[in-house]
Parts: structure tokens; C-alpha cells; sequence
């Protein structure tokens, strides 16, 4: 704990927050010289002894490449590939974003619709 955070505790005066900073109240250098900081600075020799987080199976799922989803919570969709007309792309792109779950939910209605199913 560094002296002035000590001296502010001895005093009775609330430590500033997180909440302070964000308000503007206080700089987030003044919250690290009351606080102390979180972590060390790093240095060259401390990259050199970093290890990948692949050596931690643990965390696992913690960290996820750019482009690429957890796992559901409820698997109820199967991913494929479609081809459809460009007019009906266009159309459902226009209406803006959330378009191909709109895609699922029109031809979701027509199957529980029950016309054109394949007949047997």
C-alpha cells in the first residue's frame, strides 16, 4: 500500500472507486497511487518466461479465436449451406440485421403451415 493510500485510510476518507474514475472524479493514475497497482509492468524477461494459454486445459473456452462461438446453451439450429435467389438476399438484407433468422422464421411458419410438405 503506498503511503498517500495509507495516509487517506488513517484519515477516514473513502479510497476512491472505479465509479469515481469513470465520473471523472478522480484520474486513473490517482486511483493506482491510492489503490497501488494491479500488476506488474512487463518487462522483456518476464515475456520470455510467459507461457500459451493452450498449457492451461482449465481454461479452456475462456479464450476463443475472433469469428468463433461458444458452445449453445441449447443446440436447436444445424448449420448448412443454401443458395437462394439474389431478390430474396436482397430482400431479407434490406429489412436489416437479425435478416436470416427472419429467413428461419418464414420458412419455419410454412412447414407448421403444412402446405407444399413433400408428399410421400
Amino acid at each position: 500500500m503506498t503511503a498517500n493510500a495509507k495516509s487517506t485510510k488513517e484519515q477516514g476518507h473513502a479510497l476512491p472507486s472505479l465509479a469515481d474514475v469513470d465520473a471523472g472524479r478522480v484520474t486513473l493514475e490517482e486511483y493506482e497511487i491510492a489503490h497501488g497497482e494491479d500488476s506488474a509492468e512487463l518487462t522483456d524477461d518476464t515475456m520470455t518466461q510467459a507461457r500459451p494459454v493452450s498449457e492451461f486445459p482449465e481454461l479452456a473456452g475462456f479464450f476463443r479465436q475472433r469469428g468463433e462461438r461458444g458452445p449453445q446453451k441449447a443446440p436447436v439450429k444445424e448449420r448448412v449451406g443454401l443458395r437462394l435467389n439474389k431478390t430474396v438476399v436482397e430482400h431479407f438484407r434490406n429489412t436489416g440485421p437479425g435478416w436470416q433468422s427472419r429467413i428461419n422464421e418464414v420458412l419455419e411458419n410454412y412447414v407448421k403451415d403444412g402446405p407444399g410438405r413433400a408428399k410421400d
